[in-house]
């Protein structure tokens, strides 16, 4: 079967655990995690992914969950960087530990770092959270500017009534620092649909105040990453500022990814509402090329399901499936 996707991108997520509890993306009450027996061991993963750098995935995002929670992270980085075909290995995490960590992220081969975090103020992290380690966080992004981790970005989920006080703040960032911040709009899944009760704070409202304090945007098309943001940059800013708009533009046709989740589950889209089962396989004696006939299945699905139509199922959570 001829592959004609232009799928080159995979979202790993390596647990569905994490040490933060954001009220968007982890319900408060208690959640079950999944047994480690379930979760794909390591030679697993690189097993996989080995065979879909054979159908063209080139890029690597680590998520969770939280990946910094895994103990052999580091030793994940090395070995996916070692696969031939894999360009590019980065990461996504909440920076709470990535002070200890990136040094030896670094010298393990890591490309570039996302950190999500919705607020620089203290009190209002632990509000988002339900913990206080924003000083953490912190010293793990003026540590990863230290030793060279460029670029840097900034994930900002825009959530009205909550943090749309802190977009210049955030901007302000971008003069002095060389950090890329994005502002992302809040995405529709079942738990997060309670907190939109005042309604979807789009990207396009955090660029017109952007603009009304700070002048004009310059376009940026240098920015390196994998996404579907659109950069731009304060005049002599050091960073730029990007917009993710999920809901208010659908961007379905540009997309070039696929989610595998630690259970080894991969999701063509988002809005498919279907995960499959690759772990199944692996577990059962499978041979490569009967993985590979499912994985290119799974990127033919991909295009199904790129519709602005589509509807999420309820099931599909961002926090076991990699954001």
């Amino acid at each position: 079967m001829e592959i004609k996707t232009k799928t080159d991108y995979l979202r790993l997520s390596l647990t569905d655990n994490c040490n933060l509890n954001c009220f968007y993306c982890n319900p408060l009450e208690k959640k079950h995690f999944l047994d480690s027996c379930e979760i794909l061991r390591l030679e697993e993963i690189v097993r996989v992914v080995r065979i879909l750098a054979g159908l063209g995935i080139s890029k690597i995002r680590l998520t969770g969950g939280e990946p910094l929670i895994k103990e052999d992270i580091c030793t994940a980085v090395s070995l996916f960087k070692k696969i031939d075909g894999i360009e590019e290995v980065s990461l996504t995490t909440n920076g709470v530990f990535l002070y200890d960590i990136v040094e030896e992220l670094k010298r393990s081969g890591l490309d570039r770092i996302n950190i999500s975090l919705d607020t620089l103020r203290r009190e209002r992290f632990y509000q988002i959270t339900g913990r206080d380690c924003f000083g953490q966080v912190w010293q793990g992004i003026e540590k990863s500017i230290d030793v060279g981790i460029f670029p840097l970005k900034l994930n900002m989920i825009l959530l009205r009534g909550i943090n749309e006080d802190e977009i210049l703040d955030f901007a302000k960032l971008t003069i002095n620092h060389k950090i890329d911040v994005r502002f992302i709009e809040l995405f529709r899944t079942s738990n997060r649909l309670k907190v939109q009760q005042n309604g979807l704070l789009s990207s396009s409202e955090a660029k017109e105040m952007i603009v009304s304090k700070y002048g004009g945007l310059l376009p940026e098309g240098n920015v390196v990453g994998n996404g579907p943001a659109e950069y731009f940059r304060l005049k002599e800013a050091k960073g730029t500022v990007g917009f993710i708009s999920n809901l208010s533009k659908h961007f379905c046709g540009e997309c070039n990814r696929l989610r595998m989740d630690s259970a080894g589950r991969i999701a063509p889209c988002l809005f498919s509402g279907y995960l499959y089962n690759v772990k199944g396989l692996v577990r059962n004696g499978a041979s490569d090329e009967t993985i590979r006939e499912l994985l290119i299945d799974i990127i033919a699905d991909k295009h199904k399901h790129n519709k602005k139509s589509a509807v999420i199922d309820h099931h599909v959570e961002m926090s076991s499936v990699g954001g």
